[in-house]
């Protein structure tokens, strides 16, 4: 029997040379400023339309300001790379969701959110953290810009399929512990390697009782594994989230879709190429150290003597110690927000650790939605006023402080505790020191001034 991966994947076969790729169809293709404009200049240059424009979405995300985007880009190359992204989509007639406008923000969270991203799609695009759409029940990768071109020729790309690997979870999670957390104890675990070459099926109790924010959350970090792609089979999570969603199916068609994509799982007897089971119990709340995310350690833990070169620079670039503990470590600035946790239920659980509480008087705190609809409902539910008399205040929609191609960088030697995805040296501005970790963690840290376990402030 196939696993679900192979069902979605040999649905989009077109064909495969004998020793070679794979020629596989891909359903959607979005497109951000920083991996397209080359793509869309080899369109031009060999006088190529889009083979199927209304298959893709552009939007600017990665260099959007999070503050006056009713004005002029300051730096100059955004202010281009914006430009030019609604140049290009203008000339190719392809869907531009611009700056300022209600359905902007980061591309991997406006996707799921309007319901472009479905089950059973193969979805694709310039960044690595495509891999974010699975959670929908897709088969979704990161691309290179000569592929972005590919898919606007040809709406095809030249794929190896890769390997299967089941990740299983059972139990039950503990309290303060969020889907962050799972992901960071599976880096830890099969550390950012572990997974090269496979693309992941996530299942298990703890996967099936996540919400859709969760799920969204732990398909985003599988490519800090190595893997391909992660993916979670749809059910009725899923299907209650895409329900009524803009471009939804609707009336017969929904009721066509919700047939196919039921088919969606893998049989009983699927063989995956490789199996691996885990225990909610043996997650806490995590925090990195080091500088990759697999270099991770639950939040009472110590960080473990390793010894090698590597392990050895990155501790130095951080500041830390072998055998240290990271409780009540002082830290400069927090990040709420990224393709990893600016959605609703992120901010949700921000505010109840901050709610009646003061965010601590030397921290400076980004709290950044993922997009103009995570901001609208952050409003009507009164989560801007909670915040705000916490001393808190929201920025508008953007990659932000993720990774530093926009105004907010944090500086050299500082310490963020972040709820993005990525701790590269010098990923948040040159220098910057960055703690991954989830939103309750994060929110513990903005009102106390150091690392904290969310726990004890629940």
């Amino acid at each position: 029997m196939n696993t679900l991966f192979d069902k979605i994947w040999d649905a989009h076969v077109v064909q495969t040379v004998p020793d070679g790729p794979t020629q596989l169809y891909i359903d959607r293709l979005y497109c951000h400023e920083v991996t397209s404009p080359q793509a869309f200049d080899g369109m031009r240059a060999r006088g190529l339309k889009c083979f199927r424009p209304e298959q893709i979405v552009c939007m600017p995300d990665h260099n959007t300001p999070t503050h006056d985007q009713d004005k002029p880009i300051a730096d100059p190359v955004s202010k281009k790379q914006v430009d030019t992204l609604e140049r290009n989509a203008r000339e190719f007639g392809l869907k531009h969701f611009g700056m300022m406008s209600k359905d902007n923000g980061i591309i991997h969270v406006v996707g799921p959110e309007k319901g472009l991203s479905l089950p059973g799609m193969t979805i694709v695009c310039g960044d690595s953290h495509t891999s974010t759409h699975g959670a929908m029940g897709a088969v979704a990768f990161g691309i290179g810009t000569s592929e972005v071109e590919m898919v606007m020729a040809s709406q095809c790309i030249l794929q190896q399929k890769p390997k299967s690997m089941r990740i299983t979870i059972n139990g039950q999670l503990g309290r303060g512990v969020t889907a962050k957390d799972v992901a960071l104890y599976l880096m830890a675990k099969l550390t950012t390697s572990g997974a090269t070459g496979y693309f992941v099926e996530y299942a298990g109790e703890v996967v099936k009782n996540l919400s859709m924010e969760g799920r969204l959350t732990l398909c985003n970090l599988s490519i800090e594994m190595g893997a391909r792609g992660g993916f979670i089979a749809p059910d009725d999570v899923t299907f209650d989230y895409i329900k009524g969603k803009e471009y939804a199916p609707k009336g017969e068609d929904w009721d066509k879709a919700m047939a196919y994509w039921r088919t969606l799982k893998s049989g009983d007897d699927a063989v995956f190429d490789k199996e691996l089971v885990f225990d909610a119990a043996d997650i806490e709340p995590r925090i990195t150290y080091g500088t990759n995310p697999g270099m991770g350690i639950g939040i009472t833990e110590s960080i473990p003597a390793e010894g090698d070169a590597n392990f050895n620079k990155s501790l130095q670039y951080m500041g830390f110690k072998e055998g240290e503990k990271l409780l009540g470590k002082k830290i400069d600035y927090v990040f709420l927000g990224a393709c990893t946790n600016g959605r609703i239920e992120d901010f949700r659980a921000f505010a109840s650790i901050v709610k009646g509480r003061q965010k601590a008087a030397d921290v400076v705190a980004w709290l950044v939605p993922g997009s103009w609809a995570v901001d609208k409902q952050i409003r009507e539910e009164g989560l801007d006023k909670v915040l705000e008399a916490s001393g808190f205040e929201i920025r508008q929609p953007g990659c932000s402080a993720c990774l530093a191609m926009n105004d907010d960088k944090v500086p050299a030697d500082k310490y963020a505790v972040s709820t993005s995805n990525r701790n590269f040296e010098g990923r948040q501005g040159p220098g910057a020191r960055t703690i991954l970790c989830s939103p309750l963690v994060a929110a513990a840290a903005a009102v106390t001034g150091v690392i904290t376990d969310p726990r004890t402030l629940l």
